[in-house]
Protein backbone atom coordinates (compact mmCIF):
# COMPACT_ATOMS: atom_id res chain seq x y z
CA UNK A 1 0.00 0.00 0.00
CA UNK A 2 1.19 3.52 -0.81
CA UNK A 3 -0.33 6.53 0.92
CA UNK A 4 0.33 10.19 0.16
CA UNK A 5 0.24 12.46 3.20
CA UNK A 6 1.25 15.98 4.26
CA UNK A 7 3.71 16.44 7.13
CA UNK A 8 4.74 19.61 8.96
CA UNK A 9 8.25 19.66 10.45
CA UNK A 10 9.74 22.43 12.58
CA UNK A 11 13.41 23.41 12.66
CA UNK A 12 14.22 21.28 15.71
CA UNK A 13 12.58 18.22 14.17
CA UNK A 14 14.26 18.83 10.80
CA UNK A 15 17.61 18.14 12.42
CA UNK A 16 16.56 14.68 13.61
CA UNK A 17 17.51 11.60 11.67
CA UNK A 18 14.64 9.57 10.24
CA UNK A 19 12.13 12.25 11.25
CA UNK A 20 9.88 11.68 8.23
CA UNK A 21 9.45 7.97 8.98
CA UNK A 22 8.77 8.77 12.63
CA UNK A 23 6.18 11.44 11.75
CA UNK A 24 4.56 9.26 9.09
CA UNK A 25 4.12 6.36 11.49
CA UNK A 26 2.45 8.60 14.05
CA UNK A 27 0.24 10.25 11.40
CA UNK A 28 -0.89 6.89 9.97
CA UNK A 29 -0.93 5.16 13.39
CA UNK A 30 1.21 2.29 12.19
CA UNK A 31 4.51 0.80 13.32
CA UNK A 32 7.71 2.20 11.83
CA UNK A 33 8.65 -1.38 10.91
CA UNK A 34 5.72 -1.46 8.46
CA UNK A 35 7.13 1.47 6.51
CA UNK A 36 9.41 0.34 3.68
CA UNK A 37 10.25 3.86 2.46
CA UNK A 38 9.15 7.47 2.58
CA UNK A 39 9.50 9.21 -0.76
CA UNK A 40 9.51 13.02 -0.74
CA UNK A 41 7.22 14.38 -3.43
CA UNK A 42 7.29 18.07 -2.54
CA UNK A 43 9.05 20.30 -0.03
CA UNK A 44 8.38 23.94 0.78
CA UNK A 45 9.01 26.40 3.60
CA UNK A 46 6.31 28.30 5.46
CA UNK A 47 7.84 31.29 7.28
CA UNK A 48 4.68 33.38 7.60
CA UNK A 49 4.52 32.92 11.36
CA UNK A 50 7.16 33.15 14.05
CA UNK A 51 7.99 29.44 13.85
CA UNK A 52 9.35 28.39 10.48
CA UNK A 53 7.83 25.14 9.20
CA UNK A 54 8.95 22.71 6.49
CA UNK A 55 5.94 21.35 4.59
CA UNK A 56 6.47 17.91 3.11
CA UNK A 57 4.25 16.00 0.73
CA UNK A 58 5.39 12.37 0.92
CA UNK A 59 4.47 8.95 -0.39
CA UNK A 60 4.61 6.36 2.40
CA UNK A 61 5.35 2.82 1.23
CA UNK A 62 3.67 0.40 3.65
CA UNK A 63 4.93 -3.17 3.27
CA UNK A 64 5.71 -2.34 -0.36
CA UNK A 65 8.79 -2.68 -2.52
CA UNK A 66 11.11 0.30 -2.81
CA UNK A 67 9.93 3.08 -5.13
CA UNK A 68 11.26 3.13 -8.67
CA UNK A 69 13.76 5.88 -9.38
CA UNK A 70 11.72 7.43 -12.21
CA UNK A 71 8.68 6.65 -14.29
CA UNK A 72 10.15 8.61 -17.21
CA UNK A 73 12.49 7.25 -19.87
CA UNK A 74 13.98 9.01 -22.88
CA UNK A 75 14.21 6.86 -25.97
CA UNK A 76 16.75 8.60 -28.18
CA UNK A 77 17.22 7.10 -31.64
CA UNK A 78 20.12 7.26 -34.09
CA UNK A 79 19.02 9.99 -36.49
CA UNK A 80 22.30 10.37 -38.40
CA UNK A 81 20.59 9.72 -41.74
CA UNK A 82 17.09 10.92 -40.88
CA UNK A 83 15.15 13.85 -42.31
CA UNK A 84 16.35 17.20 -41.00
CA UNK A 85 14.61 19.84 -38.91
CA UNK A 86 16.57 23.10 -38.64
CA UNK A 87 16.53 24.91 -35.30
CA UNK A 88 17.75 28.50 -34.95
CA UNK A 89 18.98 29.07 -31.41
CA UNK A 90 20.25 26.73 -28.71
CA UNK A 91 18.58 28.07 -25.59
CA UNK A 92 16.02 26.03 -23.62
CA UNK A 93 13.49 26.06 -26.47
CA UNK A 94 16.06 25.03 -29.07
CA UNK A 95 17.64 22.37 -26.84
CA UNK A 96 14.37 20.67 -26.01
CA UNK A 97 13.18 20.94 -29.60
CA UNK A 98 16.35 19.13 -30.67
CA UNK A 99 15.97 16.41 -28.05
CA UNK A 100 12.32 15.87 -29.01
CA UNK A 101 13.25 15.61 -32.70
CA UNK A 102 15.66 12.79 -31.86
CA UNK A 103 13.02 10.98 -29.80
CA UNK A 104 10.67 11.14 -32.78
CA UNK A 105 13.27 9.98 -35.29
CA UNK A 106 14.20 13.27 -36.99
CA UNK A 107 17.64 14.88 -37.22
CA UNK A 108 17.97 18.30 -35.56
CA UNK A 109 20.41 20.71 -37.18
CA UNK A 110 20.98 23.51 -34.68
CA UNK A 111 22.33 26.91 -35.74
CA UNK A 112 23.58 28.94 -32.76
CA UNK A 113 24.99 32.43 -33.22
CA UNK A 114 27.14 32.19 -30.09
CA UNK A 115 29.81 29.91 -28.68
CA UNK A 116 29.70 26.79 -26.53
CA UNK A 117 29.49 27.18 -22.76
CA UNK A 118 33.21 26.82 -22.19
CA UNK A 119 34.19 29.46 -24.75
CA UNK A 120 31.41 31.82 -23.60
CA UNK A 121 33.22 32.26 -20.29
CA UNK A 122 35.98 34.33 -21.92
CA UNK A 123 33.43 36.76 -23.33
CA UNK A 124 31.65 37.02 -19.98
CA UNK A 125 34.98 37.84 -18.36
CA UNK A 126 35.57 40.50 -21.02
CA UNK A 127 32.24 42.23 -20.42
CA UNK A 128 32.66 42.11 -16.62
CA UNK A 129 36.29 43.17 -16.41
CA UNK A 130 37.06 45.02 -19.65
CA UNK A 131 33.55 46.31 -20.48
CA UNK A 132 33.82 44.74 -23.96
CA UNK A 133 30.59 43.34 -25.44
CA UNK A 134 30.76 40.52 -27.96
CA UNK A 135 27.46 40.90 -29.82
CA UNK A 136 27.13 37.16 -30.45
CA UNK A 137 28.59 35.76 -27.23
CA UNK A 138 27.44 37.26 -23.94
CA UNK A 139 24.99 36.62 -21.10
CA UNK A 140 22.12 36.32 -23.62
CA UNK A 141 23.68 34.57 -26.62
CA UNK A 142 25.53 31.29 -26.78
CA UNK A 143 24.97 27.65 -25.85
CA UNK A 144 22.10 27.33 -23.39
CA UNK A 145 20.84 30.85 -24.08
CA UNK A 146 20.21 33.46 -21.40
CA UNK A 147 19.34 30.83 -18.80
CA UNK A 148 22.82 29.32 -18.72
CA UNK A 149 24.45 32.17 -16.85
CA UNK A 150 21.40 33.73 -15.26
CA UNK A 151 20.37 31.50 -12.41
CA UNK A 152 18.54 28.44 -13.71
CA UNK A 153 15.26 29.04 -11.88
CA UNK A 154 12.75 26.39 -12.87
CA UNK A 155 9.57 27.61 -11.22
CA UNK A 156 6.74 28.07 -13.72
CA UNK A 157 3.02 28.75 -13.73
CA UNK A 158 2.68 27.33 -17.27
CA UNK A 159 1.32 24.03 -16.02
CA UNK A 160 -1.17 23.59 -18.89
CA UNK A 161 1.33 24.03 -21.72
CA UNK A 162 2.96 20.64 -21.39
CA UNK A 163 4.40 18.05 -19.04
CA UNK A 164 6.46 20.08 -16.54
CA UNK A 165 7.63 16.93 -14.76
CA UNK A 166 9.01 15.58 -18.04
CA UNK A 167 11.12 18.73 -18.48
CA UNK A 168 12.53 18.35 -14.97
CA UNK A 169 13.16 14.61 -15.38
CA UNK A 170 15.10 15.28 -18.57
CA UNK A 171 17.32 17.74 -16.71
CA UNK A 172 17.93 15.08 -14.05
CA UNK A 173 18.66 12.56 -16.85
CA UNK A 174 21.36 14.98 -18.03
CA UNK A 175 22.92 15.54 -14.63
CA UNK A 176 20.75 17.88 -12.56
CA UNK A 177 20.18 17.01 -8.91
CA UNK A 178 16.95 15.18 -8.07
CA UNK A 179 16.24 17.98 -5.61
CA UNK A 180 14.62 19.92 -8.48
CA UNK A 181 11.88 17.26 -8.55
CA UNK A 182 11.03 18.03 -4.93
CA UNK A 183 11.49 21.73 -4.21
CA UNK A 184 8.46 23.98 -4.54
CA UNK A 185 10.69 26.60 -6.21
CA UNK A 186 13.38 24.50 -7.91
CA UNK A 187 16.68 26.02 -8.92
CA UNK A 188 19.84 24.55 -10.46
CA UNK A 189 22.37 27.36 -10.14
CA UNK A 190 24.47 29.14 -12.71
CA UNK A 191 27.58 27.23 -11.59
CA UNK A 192 26.00 23.83 -12.40
CA UNK A 193 23.95 24.60 -15.50
CA UNK A 194 26.87 24.73 -17.98
CA UNK A 195 27.81 21.10 -17.31
CA UNK A 196 24.20 19.97 -17.76
CA UNK A 197 23.92 21.90 -21.02
CA UNK A 198 27.19 20.40 -22.25
CA UNK A 199 25.78 16.94 -21.52
CA UNK A 200 22.62 17.78 -23.50
CA UNK A 201 24.82 18.84 -26.41
CA UNK A 202 26.72 15.55 -26.19
CA UNK A 203 23.44 13.60 -26.26
CA UNK A 204 22.30 15.42 -29.39
CA UNK A 205 25.59 14.80 -31.19
CA UNK A 206 25.85 11.18 -29.98
CA UNK A 207 22.52 10.30 -31.59
CA UNK A 208 23.29 12.00 -34.91
CA UNK A 209 22.13 15.59 -34.46
CA UNK A 210 24.25 18.55 -35.50
CA UNK A 211 25.08 21.75 -33.62
CA UNK A 212 26.83 24.58 -35.43
CA UNK A 213 28.17 27.40 -33.27
CA UNK A 214 29.15 30.87 -34.54
CA UNK A 215 26.36 30.54 -37.11
CA UNK A 216 24.36 33.76 -37.38
CA UNK A 217 21.25 33.59 -39.56
CA UNK A 218 21.42 36.74 -41.70
CA UNK A 219 18.63 36.07 -44.18
CA UNK A 220 15.60 33.91 -44.84
CA UNK A 221 15.14 32.72 -48.41
CA UNK A 222 11.40 32.55 -49.03
CA UNK A 223 9.75 31.47 -52.29
CA UNK A 224 6.00 31.20 -52.85
CA UNK A 225 5.42 31.89 -49.13
CA UNK A 226 7.55 28.89 -48.10
CA UNK A 227 10.93 29.01 -46.39
CA UNK A 228 13.49 27.41 -48.69
CA UNK A 229 16.91 28.30 -47.30
CA UNK A 230 18.81 30.16 -44.59
CA UNK A 231 21.76 32.43 -45.17
CA UNK A 232 24.50 32.14 -42.55
CA UNK A 233 26.99 34.87 -41.64
CA UNK A 234 26.09 36.89 -44.77
CA UNK A 235 27.69 34.12 -46.80
CA UNK A 236 26.58 30.59 -47.62
CA UNK A 237 22.98 29.43 -47.97
CA UNK A 238 21.73 26.08 -46.69
CA UNK A 239 18.49 24.50 -47.95
CA UNK A 240 15.80 23.83 -45.35
CA UNK A 241 12.36 22.25 -45.13
CA UNK A 242 11.10 23.05 -41.61
CA UNK A 243 12.63 25.72 -39.37
CA UNK A 244 12.04 26.23 -35.63
CA UNK A 245 12.83 29.85 -34.79
CA UNK A 246 14.02 29.78 -31.16
CA UNK A 247 16.31 32.80 -31.03
CA UNK A 248 15.32 34.23 -27.61
CA UNK A 249 13.96 37.63 -26.65
CA UNK A 250 17.16 39.60 -27.39
CA UNK A 251 17.75 38.64 -31.04
CA UNK A 252 16.77 42.08 -32.31
CA UNK A 253 18.37 41.55 -35.70
CA UNK A 254 15.94 38.68 -36.34
CA UNK A 255 12.92 40.88 -35.57
CA UNK A 256 14.30 43.60 -37.82
CA UNK A 257 15.00 41.10 -40.60
CA UNK A 258 11.49 39.69 -40.44
CA UNK A 259 10.03 43.20 -40.56
CA UNK A 260 12.27 44.19 -43.47
CA UNK A 261 11.13 41.13 -45.42
CA UNK A 262 7.49 41.98 -44.60
CA UNK A 263 7.02 38.75 -42.66
CA UNK A 264 4.33 39.48 -40.09
CA UNK A 265 5.36 40.35 -36.54
CA UNK A 266 3.42 42.26 -33.85
CA UNK A 267 4.32 44.66 -31.06
CA UNK A 268 3.71 43.07 -27.66
CA UNK A 269 3.27 44.47 -24.15
CA UNK A 270 6.11 43.75 -21.73
CA UNK A 271 7.67 45.12 -18.53
CA UNK A 272 10.75 47.19 -17.68
CA UNK A 273 12.34 48.65 -14.59
CA UNK A 274 15.43 48.26 -12.43
CA UNK A 275 17.30 45.74 -10.27
CA UNK A 276 17.16 46.29 -6.53
CA UNK A 277 19.94 44.84 -4.39
CA UNK A 278 19.81 44.34 -0.62
CA UNK A 279 22.21 42.65 1.76
CA UNK A 280 20.88 39.08 1.94
CA UNK A 281 20.85 39.35 5.74
CA UNK A 282 18.12 42.02 5.57
CA UNK A 283 15.87 39.81 3.44
CA UNK A 284 16.55 36.80 5.69
CA UNK A 285 15.61 38.77 8.81
CA UNK A 286 12.39 40.01 7.21
CA UNK A 287 11.30 36.66 5.80
CA UNK A 288 12.39 34.40 8.65
CA UNK A 289 11.49 36.75 11.52
CA UNK A 290 15.00 36.50 12.94
CA UNK A 291 17.24 39.16 14.45
CA UNK A 292 20.62 37.73 13.43
CA UNK A 293 21.86 35.22 10.89
CA UNK A 294 19.35 32.73 9.54
CA UNK A 295 19.39 29.13 10.72
CA UNK A 296 21.85 26.96 8.75
CA UNK A 297 19.00 24.67 7.64
CA UNK A 298 17.22 27.54 5.90
CA UNK A 299 18.11 28.64 2.37
CA UNK A 300 18.76 32.26 1.50
CA UNK A 301 15.33 33.88 1.69
CA UNK A 302 13.48 34.96 -1.44
CA UNK A 303 10.48 37.22 -1.88
CA UNK A 304 7.70 37.92 -4.35
CA UNK A 305 6.03 41.33 -4.41
CA UNK A 306 3.33 43.03 -6.45
CA UNK A 307 1.48 46.32 -6.10
CA UNK A 308 -0.92 48.19 -8.37
CA UNK A 309 0.07 51.78 -9.20
CA UNK A 310 -2.22 53.78 -11.50
CA UNK A 311 -3.80 50.58 -12.85
CA UNK A 312 -0.46 48.99 -13.68
CA UNK A 313 1.36 46.19 -11.92
CA UNK A 314 4.68 46.93 -10.27
CA UNK A 315 6.23 43.61 -9.33
CA UNK A 316 9.36 41.62 -8.54
CA UNK A 317 10.84 39.59 -11.36
CA UNK A 318 13.58 36.93 -11.42
CA UNK A 319 14.40 37.28 -7.71
CA UNK A 320 17.91 35.97 -6.96
CA UNK A 321 18.62 35.23 -3.28
CA UNK A 322 22.32 34.95 -2.49
CA UNK A 323 23.06 36.09 -6.01
CA UNK A 324 24.81 38.55 -8.31
CA UNK A 325 23.78 41.31 -10.69
CA UNK A 326 25.32 40.79 -14.13
CA UNK A 327 25.71 42.87 -17.31
CA UNK A 328 23.32 41.52 -19.95
CA UNK A 329 23.99 43.93 -22.83
CA UNK A 330 24.11 42.43 -26.33
CA UNK A 331 25.70 45.41 -28.11
CA UNK A 332 28.02 48.30 -27.43
CA UNK A 333 26.36 51.51 -26.33
CA UNK A 334 23.78 49.93 -24.00
CA UNK A 335 23.59 48.90 -20.35
CA UNK A 336 21.25 46.08 -19.33
CA UNK A 337 21.25 44.29 -15.96
CA UNK A 338 20.03 40.85 -14.97
CA UNK A 339 20.44 38.57 -11.95
CA UNK A 340 21.81 35.11 -11.27
CA UNK A 341 22.54 32.84 -8.31
CA UNK A 342 24.94 29.95 -7.74
CA UNK A 343 23.45 26.65 -6.60
CA UNK A 344 24.24 27.28 -2.93
CA UNK A 345 22.88 30.83 -3.08
CA UNK A 346 25.63 31.83 -0.70
CA UNK A 347 26.54 35.31 -1.92
CA UNK A 348 25.94 38.08 0.63
CA UNK A 349 23.50 39.99 -1.58
CA UNK A 350 19.92 39.45 -2.73
CA UNK A 351 18.73 41.07 -5.94
CA UNK A 352 15.51 41.19 -7.92
CA UNK A 353 14.13 42.93 -10.93
CA UNK A 354 11.41 45.39 -9.96
CA UNK A 355 9.49 46.17 -13.12
CA UNK A 356 6.41 47.99 -14.37
CA UNK A 357 3.83 46.63 -16.80
CA UNK A 358 3.85 48.60 -20.04
CA UNK A 359 0.94 48.82 -22.46
CA UNK A 360 2.02 48.66 -26.08
CA UNK A 361 -1.08 50.59 -27.21
CA UNK A 362 -0.91 53.41 -24.65
CA UNK A 363 2.71 53.98 -23.62
CA UNK A 364 4.60 54.28 -26.90
CA UNK A 365 2.69 56.86 -28.93
CA UNK A 366 5.85 58.68 -30.03
CA UNK A 367 7.10 55.39 -31.48
CA UNK A 368 3.93 54.48 -33.38
CA UNK A 369 5.57 55.28 -36.72
CA UNK A 370 7.85 52.26 -36.16
CA UNK A 371 4.92 49.87 -36.22
CA UNK A 372 5.68 46.48 -34.61
CA UNK A 373 9.20 47.61 -33.66
CA UNK A 374 8.03 50.44 -31.38
CA UNK A 375 8.50 48.59 -28.09
CA UNK A 376 11.90 47.38 -29.26
CA UNK A 377 13.03 50.94 -29.95
CA UNK A 378 11.77 52.08 -26.54
CA UNK A 379 13.95 49.34 -24.99
CA UNK A 380 16.95 50.48 -26.99
CA UNK A 381 16.52 54.12 -26.02
CA UNK A 382 16.30 53.35 -22.31
CA UNK A 383 19.35 51.10 -22.47
CA UNK A 384 21.25 53.91 -24.22
CA UNK A 385 20.27 56.35 -21.46
CA UNK A 386 21.62 53.86 -18.92
CA UNK A 387 24.86 53.56 -20.90
CA UNK A 388 25.52 57.30 -20.84
CA UNK A 389 24.37 57.69 -17.22
CA UNK A 390 26.74 54.91 -16.17
CA UNK A 391 29.72 56.61 -17.78
CA UNK A 392 29.76 55.19 -21.32
CA UNK A 393 30.88 51.73 -20.28
CA UNK A 394 29.29 48.71 -18.62
CA UNK A 395 29.34 50.62 -15.33
CA UNK A 396 25.65 50.87 -14.42
CA UNK A 397 23.75 53.92 -13.14
CA UNK A 398 22.54 53.39 -9.58
CA UNK A 399 20.95 55.14 -6.61
CA UNK A 400 20.18 54.28 -3.02
CA UNK A 401 16.59 53.10 -2.73
CA UNK A 402 15.15 55.79 -0.43
CA UNK A 403 17.09 58.49 -2.30
CA UNK A 404 15.44 57.33 -5.53
CA UNK A 405 11.96 57.66 -4.04
CA UNK A 406 12.85 61.04 -2.49
CA UNK A 407 14.28 62.34 -5.77
CA UNK A 408 17.74 62.84 -4.31
CA UNK A 409 21.08 62.03 -5.97
CA UNK A 410 23.00 59.60 -3.75
CA UNK A 411 26.26 61.00 -2.42
CA UNK A 412 27.64 57.47 -2.35
CA UNK A 413 26.42 53.95 -3.02
CA UNK A 414 26.33 50.68 -1.11
CA UNK A 415 28.67 47.81 -1.85
CA UNK A 416 27.44 45.77 -4.80
CA UNK A 417 27.80 42.38 -6.46
CA UNK A 418 27.78 44.02 -9.92
CA UNK A 419 31.32 43.45 -11.13
CA UNK A 420 31.65 46.24 -13.74
CA UNK A 421 30.81 48.77 -11.00
CA UNK A 422 28.17 51.41 -10.29
CA UNK A 423 27.96 55.13 -10.95
CA UNK A 424 25.70 57.37 -8.84
CA UNK A 425 23.03 58.79 -11.16
CA UNK A 426 19.60 60.46 -10.79
CA UNK A 427 17.52 57.50 -11.94
CA UNK A 428 14.45 59.24 -10.52
CA UNK A 429 14.70 61.77 -13.36
CA UNK A 430 16.34 59.58 -16.03
CA UNK A 431 13.65 56.90 -16.09
CA UNK A 432 10.49 57.77 -18.06
CA UNK A 433 7.59 58.73 -15.80
CA UNK A 434 5.57 55.70 -16.87
CA UNK A 435 8.27 53.59 -15.21
CA UNK A 436 10.05 55.80 -12.67
CA UNK A 437 6.88 57.38 -11.29
CA UNK A 438 5.29 54.01 -10.61
CA UNK A 439 8.46 52.59 -9.10
CA UNK A 440 8.69 55.53 -6.70
CA UNK A 441 5.21 54.68 -5.43
CA UNK A 442 5.73 50.94 -5.52
CA UNK A 443 8.85 50.75 -3.35
CA UNK A 444 7.28 52.34 -0.22
CA UNK A 445 4.29 50.01 -0.66
CA UNK A 446 6.68 47.05 -0.73
CA UNK A 447 8.21 48.41 2.47
CA UNK A 448 4.78 48.26 4.11
CA UNK A 449 4.47 44.59 3.15
CA UNK A 450 8.05 43.71 4.11
CA UNK A 451 9.14 45.88 7.03
CA UNK A 452 12.78 46.76 6.51
CA UNK A 453 12.73 46.38 2.71
CA UNK A 454 12.45 50.10 2.01
CA UNK A 455 15.91 51.18 3.11
CA UNK A 456 18.89 53.16 1.90
CA UNK A 457 21.00 50.06 2.55
CA UNK A 458 19.65 48.89 -0.82
CA UNK A 459 20.74 50.10 -4.26
CA UNK A 460 18.62 50.25 -7.35
CA UNK A 461 20.55 49.57 -10.56
CA UNK A 462 19.45 50.37 -14.09
CA UNK A 463 18.09 49.10 -16.30
CA UNK A 464 16.15 45.80 -16.18
CA UNK A 465 14.81 45.89 -19.72
CA UNK A 466 14.85 42.33 -21.07
CA UNK A 467 12.11 40.72 -19.01
CA UNK A 468 10.36 39.35 -22.09
CA UNK A 469 10.14 39.96 -25.79
CA UNK A 470 8.62 43.25 -27.02
CA UNK A 471 7.65 41.35 -30.18
CA UNK A 472 5.23 38.54 -30.92
CA UNK A 473 5.82 36.43 -34.01
CA UNK A 474 2.34 35.11 -34.85
CA UNK A 475 1.54 31.47 -35.47
CA UNK A 476 -1.48 29.37 -36.36
CA UNK A 477 -3.04 26.59 -34.32
CA UNK A 478 -0.52 24.17 -35.82
CA UNK A 479 2.25 26.53 -34.50
CA UNK A 480 3.31 27.50 -38.04
CA UNK A 481 3.66 31.13 -39.06
CA UNK A 482 0.40 32.23 -40.76
CA UNK A 483 2.23 33.53 -43.85
CA UNK A 484 5.38 31.44 -44.18
CA UNK A 485 5.07 27.70 -44.64
CA UNK A 486 7.68 25.73 -42.73
CA UNK A 487 8.51 28.46 -40.19
CA UNK A 488 7.66 27.73 -36.53
CA UNK A 489 8.16 30.66 -34.10
CA UNK A 490 9.08 29.30 -30.70
CA UNK A 491 9.84 30.13 -27.08
CA UNK A 492 10.58 33.50 -25.53
CA UNK A 493 11.71 35.02 -28.82
CA UNK A 494 8.34 34.34 -30.40
CA UNK A 495 6.49 35.65 -27.37
CA UNK A 496 5.30 32.20 -26.24
CA UNK A 497 7.28 31.58 -23.05
CA UNK A 498 8.55 33.34 -19.96
CA UNK A 499 11.36 31.22 -18.55
CA UNK A 500 13.40 28.04 -18.89
CA UNK A 501 10.59 25.55 -18.31
CA UNK A 502 7.90 27.21 -20.43
CA UNK A 503 10.44 27.71 -23.24
CA UNK A 504 11.48 24.05 -23.05
CA UNK A 505 7.86 22.89 -23.22
CA UNK A 506 7.24 25.16 -26.20
CA UNK A 507 10.34 23.76 -27.88
CA UNK A 508 8.98 20.24 -27.58
CA UNK A 509 5.60 21.31 -28.96
CA UNK A 510 7.20 23.10 -31.91
CA UNK A 511 9.32 20.03 -32.71
CA UNK A 512 6.20 17.89 -32.77
CA UNK A 513 4.40 20.50 -34.95
CA UNK A 514 7.31 20.81 -37.39
CA UNK A 515 7.47 17.04 -37.79
CA UNK A 516 3.70 16.76 -38.23
CA UNK A 517 3.87 19.31 -41.04
CA UNK A 518 7.06 17.95 -42.64
CA UNK A 519 6.87 17.92 -46.42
Amino acid sequence: MIKEIQLRINLIEERKEDILTHKASKFLKISKSEITAVKILRKSIDARKKETIFNYKVAVYINEGLPEKSEYSFDYKDVSNAKEIHIIGFGPAGMYAALRCIELGYKPVVLERGKNVQERRRDLKAINQDHKVNENSNYCFGEGGAGTYSDGKLYTRSLKRGDVRRIFENLVFHGATEQILIDAHPHIGTNKLPKIIQTIRETIIKFGGEIHFNSVVTDFVVKNQKIKALQLNNDKEIPVNSVILATGHSARDIYELLHKKEIAIKAKSFAMGVRVEHPQEIIDQIQYNCSGERDELLPAAAYSLVHQVNNRGVYSFCMCPGGFIVPAATADGEVVVNGMSPSRRNNKFANSGIVVELDIDKDFKKYDHLGPLKGLQFQKDLEKIAFYAGGRSQTAPAQRLVDFVDGKLSADLNETSYQPGLNSAPLHSLLPKIIGGRLRKGFPAFGSKMHGYFTNEANIVGVESRTSSPINIPRKENLEHPEIEGLFPCGEGGGYAGGIVSAAMDGERCAEAAIANFK
